[in-house]
């Protein structure tokens, strides 16, 4: 691997398968969603950068649970009900399992377990604009522009991929399930820059418990995909190909490359791990038969089966059966322009509180919280004080809230972490940091030291330069 090792002074934190065989033409839906850059190829590309052997890679992962929009940290974890009217909003805080930590009375869920996690109330940085803000929190840099979404550095899940490249255990190491139509790596700025695209993630977009669902880039090509009406018949279709290329003698005319990429497409590890209807009934209701439900129960099923990074984007809430409201919005972007912020939060909330607290209980209750971290954010909080401006969609005056990066809550467990704490907190209104102040880059140095992954390592971008893949930034102490 091509690293150097470099330490940096400590700055102050601010964010094709050749296959001509007919019946077997799926060995080409590999690609990994970023412009018919197939799974071989990626593979090849890895390959091709890595060098001597290094210690394993300890058995650790991350989910990474992506608000994008925004969330109001004055209606989710850091509510302030003696703040005036026009900033502390309807909704009122409820007590918790942990004395002294109170969230909004629209995450009951929440509220009895929150043993079983830590607040962190302190994050903030500079960068207001949705392109910004993903990208500052997306990589623990400073982005080279405020605003767009293509990242100049590799985001945080590119670079534990290329740490973590040699790792095989018959799933992919990096996968984001996300919302259909939103699967391109510049979305969300999960681009991975200067690593190239061998390491962007593995998109899977949809909703996991639909019937007709299926995991694009592992399924079979259209033709074979048509004449299946159910999964048992699709799964079947797996088990016959897979012999009939293991008996063909296909597999020992591929270039390695290729066989490697064929045997994760038909690896039982790989079906298995993408198949919820292997859970239990109960388990799917507990997480809530919803996409952003399945898609958390997916993401546990992707760590407990040996992926590394899991990236699970929860955006639009009005899917799964639940009827779009008008003075609602796609995601917590919570301008007044774009939705009535409390009507919409009535509505998502509920989802968001039973999604979350399946996850955080099922890592638990599985043994998986020491293996496991669990992350959940968005790009930046949003502004302390309420405005009313009339919404497009409803043509009426409603109220909401603008972006906000110089203060903002996430939701973190697991790691071995102890749990049942609020770290840091804001002033009276809810506009900055009163003590213990942190950057996205503190969050990440959590995260990396979890993950074994040394962050002041270097690699060289597109002019040579040795990048850190940290530049600043310290472990939390209160989460060890």
């Amino acid at each position: 691997m091509f690293f150097v090792r470099r330490r940096l002074p400590q700055k102050p934190g601010r964010p094709a398968c050749p296959g001509p065989v007919a019946r077997r033409e799926f060995l080409r839906a590999g690609a990994l969603g970023i412009g018919g850059l197939t799974l071989a190829d990626a593979l090849r590309l890895r390959a091709a950068s890595a060098g001597d052997a290094q210690k394993p890679d300890p058995d650790t992962a991350f989910i990474f649970v992506w608000l994008p929009g925004g969330p109001p940290h004055m209606e989710t974890y850091d509510m302030k009900p003696d703040a005036p009217d026009d900033y502390r909003g309807i909704f009122r805080p409820i007590p918790t399992a942990v004395p002294g930590l109170e969230v909004c009375e629209l995450l009951p869920k929440h509220a009895k377990l929150a043993g079983k996690y830590n607040i962190v109330r302190s994050i903030c940085h500079d960068f207001a604009d949705h392109g910004g803000g993903h990208k500052r929190f997306m990589t623990g840099r400073i982005p080279a522009s405020p605003v767009d979404f293509v990242n100049d550095a590799p985001a945080v899940g590119s670079i534990v991929a290329k740490m973590r490249e040699r790792r095989s255990v018959g799933v992919p190491n990096y996968v984001s399930p996300t919302e259909p139509g939103r699967d391109g790596v510049d979305v969300f700025s999960l681009g991975a820059a200067y690593l190239g695209p061998a390491y962007v993630p593995f998109m899977v977009p949809g909703d996991p418990g639909a019937k007709d669902f299926q995991v694009r880039n592992l399924a079979p090509v259209t033709e074979i995909a048509g004449r299946l009406d159910d999964r048992t018949k699709l799964l079947a279709e797996f088990d016959r190909t897979r012999r009939e290329i293991d008996s063909s003698g296909m597999m020992d005319s591929m270039d390695k490359f290729n066989r490697q990429a064929v045997e994760l497409l038909t690896s039982d590890k790989a079906r298995i791990a993408f198949d919820l209807a292997r859970e239990s009934d109960a388990l799917r209701d507990r997480y809530g038969r919803h996409a952003w439900g399945q898609r958390a129960l997916m993401a546990r099923r992707l760590v407990e089966a040996g992926c590394s990074f899991v990236t699970v984007v929860m955006e639009n809430p009005y899917q799964s059966g639940v009827p779009w409201l008008k003075q609602g919005v796609y995601n917590w972007d919570s301008h007044a322009v774009n939705c009535h912020m409390f009507d919409d939060l009535a509505a998502r909330l509920p989802i968001y509180d039973q999604a979350i607290t399946a996850l955080v209980e099922d890592l638990y209750d599985r043994g998986l919280d020491k293996k496991v971290m669990l992350v959940v954010t968005g790009e930046f909080g949003r502004t302390p004080r309420i405005t009313s401006q009339i919404g497009t969609q409803t043509g009426v005056m409603q109220p909401g809230r603008d972006h906000w990066p110089q203060a903002m809550s996430l939701l973190i467990c697991g790691g071995g972490m102890r749990t049942g704490q609020v770290i840091g907190s804001t002033n009276s209104k809810g506009e900055h940091p009163k003590d213990r102040p942190l950057s996205p880059n503190d969050l990440w140095a959590t995260v990396y030291r979890h993950l074994g992954i040394d962050y002041e390592q270097t690699f060289p971008d597109h002019q040579g330069r040795p990048m850190p893949i940290l530049p600043f930034g310290e472990p939390i102490a209160e989460l060890t």
